[in-house]
């Protein structure tokens, strides 16, 4: 017969009540306790009943985070990270991806059927303004934003500064001297704000040295994936002078764009310098290593998850945005000449 709260508690010496506020995650209960509590439930292998719970409490102790492809590293490491922080603060993770699908995007952040499976939903995926324009936070569960700096002032939202970031790694092309840089990532239909922003951070910083975006030197990708960066980057070196540098809006896509230089006969750095943006490890090991701007993962994640943690408690809190912080990390793919 299974284990039940009652023989936790009378294994633990312990009421009833504290079980359930350790099985619960209450912050209130003792490390002590809890720690003679967990021995109590290990010993009898007890497993919580989730239906009791959200009976009892109202809330599953779910979240949902919602990615556009769990197998990119980025978003892999961020489901990590935002795993870790949750399970901190008693809440389990439940992960979904829209594979890029706007009407994939609109239904989850709408709901319908599943809003009571979740206490909260963070939300790493793409959306426009449009597919927001048509949530109502008042019907909706606590939604947190990740990633595109795109604020809808209704809704808190732990973003990157892409134009910065952007503007960091074609600055630190210029700084190693090259001058015809190509930038590999803007959208065919520019419907999202994070290659908007990284092409306005890219164009930016051309124009602090006095030069001007060349309009052939940039090439677009209808994803951030390594066949993507391959294509774009063997279409720029048939130009004629061709790129000395390429700045590329992810880490795979700069991987996919190393291989097509070395198959061009040509090398990285001494031919084309390369950076990308992620920080991914693969681009450590990578030879070349991969330049990078790392995105600080375990900032926004802790700060969502904190985030909508206290939303969760209190609906009523004011929305916010938190800006994640980067780091230009200089490796062997951009080192000088």
């Amino acid at each position: 017969m299974a284990a039940t709260l009652r023989d936790v508690a009378d294994r633990a010496q312990v009421s009833v009540r504290t079980v359930s506020n350790v099985v619960s995650g209450y912050e209130h209960v003792s490390e002590k306790m809890r720690q003679r509590v967990q021995r109590a439930i290990d010993e009898l292998g007890y497993i919580p009943n989730p239906v009791a719970r959200t009976l009892r409490t109202g809330k599953t102790g779910l979240l949902s985070l919602v990615v556009p492809e769990i197998d990119v590293p980025y978003f892999s490491q961020l489901a990590r990270e935002v795993i870790d922080a949750a399970g901190h603060l008693g809440f389990q993770v439940m992960i979904d991806q829209t594979g890029h699908d706007h009407e994939r995007e609109r239904q989850l952040l709408r709901g319908g059927g599943r809003r009571n499976l979740f206490d909260g939903m963070l939300f790493a995926s793409l959306a426009t303004r449009d597919e927001l324009r048509d949530v109502n936070p008042a019907r909706s569960s606590p939604l947190i934003l990740l990633g595109e700096h795109l604020f809808d002032r209704r809704f808190d939202h732990v973003a990157i500064d892409n134009v910065v970031a952007a503007h960091d790694a074609t600055s630190h092309l210029l700084d190693r001297g090259r001058t015809r840089i190509a930038a590999i990532g803007a959208q065919p239909k520019e419907s999202y704000a994070t290659p908007l922003q990284r092409t306005e951070g890219f164009r930016k910083a051309l124009r602090e040295r006095g030069l001007g975006p060349v309009n052939a030197l940039q090439r677009t990708a209808a994803h951030y994936g390594r066949a993507d960066g391959y294509a774009a980057a063997t279409s720029l070196l048939r130009k004629s002078p061709r790129p000395d540098a390429m700045f590329c809006y992810s880490d795979l896509l700069a991987m996919g764009a190393i291989r097509a230089v070395f198959d061009a006969g040509l090398r990285v750095p001494e031919d084309v310098a390369i950076i990308g943006i992620d920080d991914i490890e693969e681009g450590r090991y990578s030879r070349p290593s991969l330049s990078t701007v790392s995105l600080d993962t375990p900032f926004i994640a802790r700060t969502a998850v904190s985030r909508l943690a206290a939303r969760i408690e209190d609906p009523s809190l004011a929305a916010e945005e938190f800006i994640a912080p980067h780091t230009l990390i200089a490796r062997e793919s951009t080192e000088n000449r």
